[in-house]
């Protein structure tokens, strides 16, 4: 009675959590010419059946070397898998900072998973006890991104990026335009559509939604001239979308000399984005930290591993399960970050991945300039810049400047004179880094020393802060592991027993946050 207890648990966990869109075929067994293959179904792609077999491994099969029956099958469940992954998701409102909404069906879901592995570790069915331990500590680890770790990648270029989340999603706010680098310059192609960074209000309900509990999609969807061809498929960690290589078009934006020196351009809207891995961004932040998120949930790193050794061989997707997480890699040939979609994402019709940011425009789309090479983009003023360009060996500039209330001005100057075009636009963003005012106390309150330590870090209070006010503090590795944690004030911590290099000081407070690196050496 017990065990069918158990099974029940597991039963009902799983129709809890079945929403979420675990899909795991039975297995069974597929006739092949004269051959019978019994394996479970994986995937349909290009005409490829991807089955895994009792053993582990995976075989791939011609779709059309199946029986008619068994191919009806095949493509039934692949358009039931492709229905479910384009279901559109509810809003979710930003209100509850935690993962409570999920907590309780993966916890009954791992219960279940662990009772039932002992049920079989009874009866001596080895395997099957070490296959579902396996399960159970996996989905443990798949399904709880830690936000405040999450948080650390995007450090750096705070307060140019604002970050927030709730139950499912990370918010990252930004106006799309980086601040560690130029744009624009080194664009040579024959297809510059005359476009120009305008910073964009990817802010509040126009936030970057990056999903806080991924889940592995049963069928990865290319990334390629067919999807996801339209809006960003990542959001780099200095607040810039990231698009895919391929244009709307349906060629390589890099191959094409479409894009400038960091591997960016702007689109329709004058939105400046990358659509290459942004890896540039490891001047100004940490090599083992991510550039970007990908918007299934999964993070994109560099050539480094996140405990700092060199990138391991990847998958199919340009990524690969490491240490029980699954994770993208950024390289500088293609499909330079992401091959394939591996976390479930819904792809409307217009081939973009929704939840998403949306940018604005200001004026028309402009028509291609053949010939032109840009120069130079320099600021005009704080609400403006100055694009340079040469055209058949003669010198053009594009200057352009915004008001307060929306109004947007464009000088095209050339060799034979100046054309100005007025646009009544969206109104500028003059959104400040949420805080800003408490941040700044916060900054003021503490004072950590020495930086760099060989062993002890202090804290001191200033500013009057009282001990009683804090509410925690935690102290990170550069890979985002969480070595030290305290609830209350300490003024002296030990880190003796920790290797050197760069660590992250989080002290929350009941007003905010203070955070701080850290130099062990």
């Amino acid at each position: 009675m017990k065990y069918f207890l158990s099974i029940v648990i597991v039963t009902f966990s799983l129709c809890l959590w079945s929403h979420e869109g675990g899909h795991h075929e039975k297995e069974q067994t597929w006739k092949i010419g004269n051959q019978e293959i019994s394996g479970d179904f994986l995937l349909l792609k290009d005409g490829i059946v991807y089955l895994q077999t009792e053993d582990g491994a995976t075989k791939k099969i011609p779709l059309n070397e199946f029986t008619t029956q068994d191919q009806a099958q095949i493509n039934s469940r692949y358009q039931t898998i492709e229905k479910l992954n384009t279901e559109v998701p509810q809003k979710i409102d930003k209100q509850l900072p935690t993962n409570f909404s999920i907590l309780i069906p993966l916890c009954i879901l791992f219960l279940g998973l662990i009772i039932l592995s002992i049920y079989f570790f009874r009866k001596r069915k080895i395997k099957h006890g070490i296959v579902l331990i396996a399960m159970s500590f996996s989905i443990f680890l798949y399904s709880f991104t830690d936000p405040n770790v999450m948080n650390l990648a995007f450090n750096a270029f705070q307060p140019n990026v604002i970050t927030s989340w709730d139950a499912n999603y990370f918010y990252v706010e930004s106006k799309g335009i980086p601040t560690t680098h130029d744009m624009m310059v080194g664009i040579a192609s024959n297809g510059w559509q005359q476009q120009v960074p305008i910073p964009q209000c990817y802010y509040g309900d126009n936030a970057w939604s990056i999903p806080l509990n991924p889940i592995l999609a049963a069928t990865p969807v290319p990334v390629n001239a067919q999807h996801f061809t339209r809006g960003a498929i990542a959001v780099a960690v200095n607040g810039v979308p990231i698009f895919n290589p391929f244009t709307n078009q349906g060629v390589d934006a890099f191959l094409d000399g479409q894009l400038d020196n960091w591997g960016g351009h702007c689109g329709r809207a004058d939105d400046y984005h990358y659509h290459t891995a942004p890896l540039h961004l490891y001047g100004t932040t940490s090599s083992t930290l991510p550039i970007a998120y990908a918007l299934d949930g999964y993070a994109v790193f560099g050539a480094l591993e996140p405990d700092g050794i060199s990138m391991t061989s990847l998958d199919a997707n340009h990524g690969h399960n490491y240490n029980g997480e699954y994770h993208y890699h950024g390289t500088a040939n293609a499909p330079y970050m992401i091959g394939n979609m591996v976390g479930q994402v819904t792809e409307d019709a217009t081939a973009q991945i929704i939840p998403q940011a949306a940018a604005t425009p200001v004026r028309p789309a402009q028509t291609p300039l053949n010939g032109a090479l840009i120069a130079s983009l320099i600021a005009n003023g704080s609400n403006g810049y100055i694009l340079s360009y040469l055209l058949n060996n003669q010198n053009y500039q594009v200057s352009y400047s915004w008001t307060t209330n929306g109004l947007y001005t464009f000088n095209f100057i050339n060799p034979s004179g100046t054309t100005t075009s007025n646009y009544n636009g969206f109104i500028p963003c003059d959104i400040q880094y949420a805080g800003a005012e408490e941040s700044t106390l916060l900054n003021k309150s503490f004072h950590i020393y020495p930086i760099p330590s060989q062993h002890t870090i202090n804290i001191q209070l200033k500013s009057g802060q009282d001990p009683k006010d804090i509410k925690g503090i935690s102290i990170y590795s550069n890979s985002g592991t969480e070595v030290f944690h305290s609830h209350h004030y300490e003024q002296a911590i030990d880190l003796s027993n920790q290797t050197k290099g760069i660590y992250f000081i989080v002290i929350k407070t009941s007003k905010g946050e203070f955070k701080q690196k850290l130099i062990l050496q």
